[in-house]
């Protein structure tokens, strides 16, 4: 069986608390043997590369991932805290991004098994589904040294059930914006004085999650894009002295994404910016301010 180099077995004992003792020491050949199999991680994969293909206690392997008890957000904590210590300097913002991702995945056993849009073989005239695992990732977005580019390193990992899956297993719905929320006040918790930056696509560009980023308990800036569709206003003007009424949440309308677009009076400008592969690229921009209203997203 392959020895791992003392260095990565003292980084790795940081994660020995969530575990007992047999489950760790199981949990520490899979994963040595995940970083060494070229191919497919899979259980046996992992045994296998570690010469112990012919171990006649195979299924203990097993059940250190269907069966055996041990904190996977204890775990997340860690090693979101170990990236943090090694790669973010003190006082540096944290920036997070936020994705969903499907596992194509087939078979009776599957607890949370579900019929998703495949958002790789999908177009806009064809809508495929496939059946497998939705999961939302959360990842922390470092710079590293030998690259050009930031790196995402996940850290927490959920499944997003469709709602049949739910009522089967008894579970309340929760959509893909709702999970995102439930996972950025968790990383809230647990950071409460640090500067924390979300980054997602525009599935996450919903007002319901800009306001639960923007409550006095989270405070944590979201970038998305925004999407075509969204209500554009000005900020609502102040109320008169002596008026009664609700305060106005919003303004005059502005024009939507597509209709600036088409109009002579939009002004860009050229900036540069680095781009995939270390090339750089010009691209024009607009800006401006506004209040978005877009529709929720499931």
């Amino acid at each position: 069986m392959p020895t791992p180099a003392p260095e990565i077995v003292q980084l790795l004992s940081v994660f020995a608390i969530v575990f007992t003792a047999p489950t760790w020491k199981n949990a520490l050949i899979l994963l040595f043997g995940a970083i060494l199999t070229p191919g497919r991680r899979t259980v046996t994969s992992a045994l296998r590369v570690m010469g112990m293909g012919d171990d006649p206690r195979f299924e203990k392997y097993h059940r250190v991932l269907n069966r055996n008890r041990w904190d996977p957000l204890l775990l997340s904590k860690l090693l979101l805290g170990l990236i943090i210590k090694l790669c973010v300097s003190e006082g540096m913002p944290i920036t997070l991004a936020v994705d969903e991702t499907l596992e194509r995945r087939w078979g009776p056993k599957i607890k949370y098994l579900g019929i998703f849009r495949d958002p790789v073989r999908s177009t806009k005239k064809k809508v495929v589904y496939t059946s497998g695992v939705r999961w939302l990732n959360m990842a922390i977005v470092i710079p590293v040294p030998w690259g050009k580019r930031h790196w995402a390193l996940p850290f927490l990992t959920v499944a997003l059930l469709s709602p049949k899956t739910s009522a089967k297993l008894g579970k309340r719905h929760r959509t893909s914006v709702a999970r995102a929320g439930q996972l950025i006040s968790q990383v809230r918790r647990w950071y409460p004085d640090r500067e924390i930056i979300v980054a997602g696509d525009g599935a996450f560009a919903v007002v319901a999650l800009i306001q639960h980023c923007q409550r006095k308990r989270i405070r944590v800036t979201l970038v998305s894009r925004l999407r075509f569709d969204a209500r554009l206003f000005d900020p609502p003007a102040e109320q008169p002295e002596g008026k009664r009424g609700v305060k106005p949440k919003k303004g005059e309308r502005q024009p939507k994404l597509d209709k600036r677009l088409e109009d002579p009076e939009t002004k860009w400008v050229s900036m540069e910016f680095d781009w995939y592969g270390g090339e750089k690229r010009t691209l024009e921009i607009a800006t401006g301010t506004s209040l978005g209203f877009v529709k929720s997203s499931v």
